[in-house]
């Protein structure tokens, strides 16, 4: 049985592609944690997979927590996170493959500082989804697109995915595939089926996807018309500028926060909120019940400085 480092993770990588499907994009963050850690260990001299202890995990740690990044900064403890979720469970593959190794339950993830939440009140909300104005396709396009982000709740990396054959309008819903290759449904408010049948019905293509940027001449015949994941982003910043929102950091992600807790404060349970955003673990979406439970403020005013 082949004991090299680089080899086995070359194996599990592959593993990851054809027998668990994973995305590609985890295959690249995967790879990526697991040659620093590669890196690290035969700087310590140790190439093969049976020679990795419990001493060499813990100085790992203590690297990865003095690394700093290419600003100077040190790794996020989330990040460091990352590296151990992608070493424990390439550890797990070993014994799956029956190489001998440090047992993958040895390894602890860090206590990790809580997620910091940014979502939009509903008055920035009401701004936010207001301000692409026109009537020229690329205006419906943006005002389609923020609908559906807030209608939805979906990644970004959802959204761009998007093709227009798979939209039931008339149901105002959509089966879209998440991470892990899981399928959910999300569902489309009224507001948002009629922006996207209306950004439809200006638009003067044949594209497959439902979201593209506009060609440089109508007449174009570009191959790939589709919308980046990181043009949308851009879209969605210039009209939360448009809408004079200050002071917070607004992403397509921010839409997904800020449809989770709306959900939420308006009394859904956490459960239906944790399959309409596609996590695989509640305690993921517990991260919305802090800034959602109404009652925390009636306690504060009932009980506080009542002497």
């Amino acid at each position: 049985m082949r004991n090299d480092l680089k080899q086995l993770k070359q194996d599990y990588l592959e593993y990851l592609e054809i027998e668990r499907n994973r995305a590609d994009k985890t295959i690249e963050n995967y790879g990526r944690y697991l040659d620093r850690f590669i890196k690290f260990m035969q700087g310590n001299s140790i190439s093969s997979a049976s020679d990795i202890s419990e001493d060499l995990i813990r100085q790992y740690r203590l690297y990865l927590n003095r690394l700093k990044d290419a600003a100077g900064q040190p790794l996020k403890r989330v990040t460091q996170n990352y590296h151990i979720i992608a070493l424990r469970n390439f550890l797990k593959y070993l014994v799956k493959r029956n190489v001998k190794s440090i047992a993958p339950e040895k390894v602890e993830l860090g206590k990790q500082e809580e997620r910091e939440v940014t979502f939009l009140d509903h008055q920035e909300l009401k701004r936010l989804l207001g301000a692409p104005q026109g009537e020229n396709s690329a205006a419906k396009r943006d005002q389609a697109i923020l609908s559906t982000l807030f209608s939805t709740g979906m990644r970004v990396s959802e959204l761009c995915a998007l093709d227009r054959d798979k939209i039931d309008l008339n149901r105002g819903e959509i089966s879209i595939r998440g991470k892990g290759g899981k399928i959910r449904v999300v569902f489309l408010s009224d507001d948002t089926r009629q922006h996207i049948a209306k950004y439809l019905e200006a638009r003067g293509d044949v594209d497959e996807a439902l979201w593209i940027r506009e060609p440089k001449k109508r007449t174009s015949k570009e191959a790939d018309l589709r919308l980046s994941c990181r043009s949308v982003q851009r879209i969605v910043k210039k009209y939360a500028i448009h809408a004079g929102i200050i002071g917070k950091k607004v992403s397509p992600h921010t839409m997904r926060h800020s449809y989770a807790t709306d959900l939420l404060q308006n009394g859904a349970d956490i459960r239906s909120v944790q399959a309409l955003l596609g996590h695989s673990s509640v305690t993921t979406t517990q991260i919305y019940t802090h800034v959602t439970d109404k009652g925390l403020r009636e306690v504060h005013q009932k009980f506080h400085n009542k002497r």
